[in-house]
């Protein structure tokens, strides 16, 4: 599985953002998909969750009712549009992908989208 992020960027206070994951390699294995994030200094968090099949979500309680992740399968693609952004949304992105579960479970990553906010 080969993941590939884009559209971060520099936005003001207020402004929005869409992310997006391109995913390749065996897609049908694929479990679930997050995205998390790492400011300067901080561990990565999770923002956002979507598991396969049932499309299910979850979000971090810092994001809800702003952030709205979504998968489209028919294009191999994951997205995570971002609205309201805040200067403490300024993060790395990073999209993963988890295959199988615990104890054989794999997680693969992208190499992550900057995301700038400004006040």
């Amino acid at each position: 599985v080969q993941l590939v992020e884009s559209g971060g960027g520099l936005v003001q206070a207020g402004g929005s953002l869409r992310l997006s994951c391109v995913v390749s390699g065996r897609t049908e294995s694929i479990d679930v998909m997050r995205w998390y994030r790492q400011a300067p200094g901080k561990q990565r968090e999770l923002v956002a969750t979507i598991i396969s099949g049932g499309g299910d979500t979850n979000y971090a309680d810092f994001v809800k009712g702003r952030f709205t992740i979504s998968r489209d399968n028919a294009k191999n693609t994951m997205s995570l549009q971002m609205n309201s952004l805040k200067p403490e949304d300024t993060a790395v992105y990073y999209c993963n992908a988890q295959v199988g579960k615990i104890p054989k479970r794999y997680d693969y990553w992208g190499q992550g989208t900057q995301v700038t906010v400004s006040s």
